[in-house]
């Protein structure tokens, strides 16, 4: 088993963990009175939270030759009386990310700030929940904290909780980003086990028992009960058997098989979770019946997106199902108009329209070609991101000419209402057939360039046609934000060789990471000195695409080149207080 399979497999026992937890969260919270706790009063507009635990064991699994097991107890945050939401902010990367709860009182919100410093990211917030796990003779053998984001993989408590939540489906790790709305509805819970899947705990086969518990600052700001949850938990060990999916256990070693499930029958599971095992591909997915296979040069960051996302080349039936999110924000092909537009092209002065800007390139590393395939070649590779602050979204249509690979491209546009007003010619999208690719893309979205330490152009990628998609949460903030944006997958998004037409949709605060590590696309270095760099992201180059600023499509990213020939290297100072490399 190669390191990247290894990867992706344990990728994919994770989401069918979250996701096993995920079901039973109703059994505890519909007989528990979720959220009651002694000490807490119903103050309206301030949500009561209470610590509980899904079911009283579970059986996790530990693969051979993997270091350890990921602690998935299945433990939720329940919310009750009003909703949990936070407005997570950082004016610019010179400014430190500031958090806010968002409480709701009818007509009335207010806003009370987290204290200063608690908050570092948009990843959720740190050090929320307290493990420690003991063996069968009582000896603490691990202890760890773990972030919460409130977007996890959520359900409701009761029938009478709101039918869907209304907030996002993952918190960003995007280290860019501008802003960020966390929310759990009032009647839900969200799993409040984030695992750090970098570092599985070292728990050989056997039985153990995990303590639970919020940590006391968050206790005491939240007034959130002590409770401390214990959950037994047996460690199995799987061996592979050759076949990848587990000898003992087999596919059930999939699943974290949480027990202490009586009372079950009759009661209301995760909202559209019912039957989701056992469903075939097409069934659990609609509209995913083809081959995701790797994106190639149209990858995204590792981390950027949900695992799911990531491994989409085996993870065909994981994702977002009925009613269901785990945060990979999967979803059907966006629909083209009909036909191309006819009348006269224009676009009235006041309509709304997008407004893209490029984000610092990040991710920067030196290779010798995609997996060493270049020997003797060296190459500046990295991942660059141009995103839409609104206050509309951006929305072309590719239409086909007859017998060709090339579509003739149209940007449209929509007044207040969401009635079309508008059109314009913009470009062209052409046909990618190369493994790995295989759909339409855009071309003159974004444009990537290695300048010079004194700015001018030294290299220019060959990256020139984009496939639109929403890979990455930026400033969901913005005005218009779009929380749940629709064509989030590139395979649904692009369409596929005999499509006549296609829609490739850029959402208000969303942005389209590509991470640039082919020949061709990664700059080509072998023969420039050592000294400094920049890397220079150009949104709409051509300046086809109507905005409502032009003036903020260019993104720098100083870099360092050191070394000698064969042995390079890059120093990549911070951009401000964001140090990410």
């Amino acid at each position: 088993m190669t390191k990247q399979q290894h990867r992706s497999r344990t990728r994919l026992r994770r989401t069918a963990l979250a996701a096993g937890a995920a079901l039973t969260v109703v059994v505890t919270g519909a007989g528990a009175a979720p959220g009651a706790g002694a000490a807490q009063a119903a103050t309206p507009g301030k949500p009561k939270l209470k610590l509980i635990a899904a079911s009283n064991s579970v059986t996790l699994d530990r693969y051979e030759g993997e270091p350890g097991v990921y602690l998935d107890l299945g433990t939720y945050l329940t919310v009750d009386n009003a909703p949990l939401e936070f407005k997570v902010t950082r004016k610019s990367y010179k400014d430190p990310v500031v958090a806010r709860q968002i409480l709701r009182d009818g007509t009335r919100t207010q806003s009370k700030p987290l204290p200063a410093g608690l908050v570092k990211d948009f990843s959720g917030l740190p050090g929320f929940l307290e493990v420690t796990v003991k063996d069968a003779q009582g000896k603490e053998v691990a202890k760890s904290k773990g972030n919460f984001c409130p977007n996890n993989a959520s359900g409701r408590l009761r029938p009478d909780a709101p039918a869907t939540s209304h907030y996002p489906e993952s918190c960003p790790t995007n280290p860019f980003t501008l802003g960020s709305v966390w929310g759990v509805e009032k009647g839900w819970a969200a799993n409040s086990s984030t695992v750090d899947y970098d570092k599985p705990v070292d728990l050989p086969a056997g039985d153990y028992t995990a303590k639970v518990s919020v940590a006391k600052k968050y206790r005491d700001f939240f007034s959130i009960p002590n409770n401390q949850p214990t959950v037994k938990v047996k460690v199995r060990q799987i061996s592979d058997g050759g076949g990848g999916g587990g000898g003992e256990g087999g596919g059930q070693g999939l699943t974290a098989q949480h027990e202490g499930m009586q009372g079950m029958q009759g009661m209301q599971g995760m909202q559209g979770m019912e039957g989701m095992q056992g469903m075939s591909h097409d069934a659990a997915m609609p509209g995913m019946a083809h081959h995701y296979g790797p994106r190639g040069a149209d990858e995204p960051t590792p981390g950027a997106l949900s695992h799911a996302l990531e491994d989409r080349g085996l993870a065909h039936h994981l994702g977002d199902g009925r009613g269901h999110t785990d945060g990979s924000r999967i979803a059907p092909a966006l629909k083209p108009n009909s036909k191309r537009p006819t009348g006269r092209a224009g676009v009235p002065a006041n309509v709304p329209k997008p407004d893209l800007r490029s984000l610092p390139a990040w991710d920067i590393a030196i290779t010798d070609g995609e997996d060493g395939d270049a020997p003797g070649k060296e190459y500046l590779a990295f991942s660059a991101n141009v995103w839409n602050a609104g206050p509309a979204p951006l929305v072309v249509d590719g239409f086909r000419k007859p017998g060709a690979d090339l579509m003739d491209a149209y940007q449209y546009f929509y007044d207040a209402h969401g009635k079309q007003v508008g059109y314009t010619p913009t470009g062209t999208m052409e046909w990618d057939p190369r493994i790995g690719h295989e759909h339409w893309h855009f071309t003159d979205f974004a444009s990537y360039r290695l300048l010079a330490a004194d700015q001018h152009e030294i290299v220019k990628s060959g990256k020139e046609a984009f496939c639109l998609a929403n890979t990455d949460a930026i400033d969901y903030t913005v005005k218009n934000a779009n929380w749940k944006p629709y064509n989030t997958d590139l395979s649904t998004a692009c369409g596929q060789q005999n499509s006549i037409s296609v829609r490739e949709v850029l959402d208000v605060g969303s942005g389209d990471t590509y991470t640039q590590y082919r020949p061709g696309q990664s700059f080509d270095i072998t023969d420039l000195p050592n000294g400094t760099y920049y890397i220079q992201v150009i949104a709409n180059p051509s300046k086809r695409l109507q905005e409502t600023n032009l003036n903020n499509n260019v993104a720098l990213r100083k870099v360092v080149l050191g070394g000698e020939p064969n042995k390079r290297t890059v120093t990549v100072p911070p951009l401000d207080l964001v140090n990410a490399p």
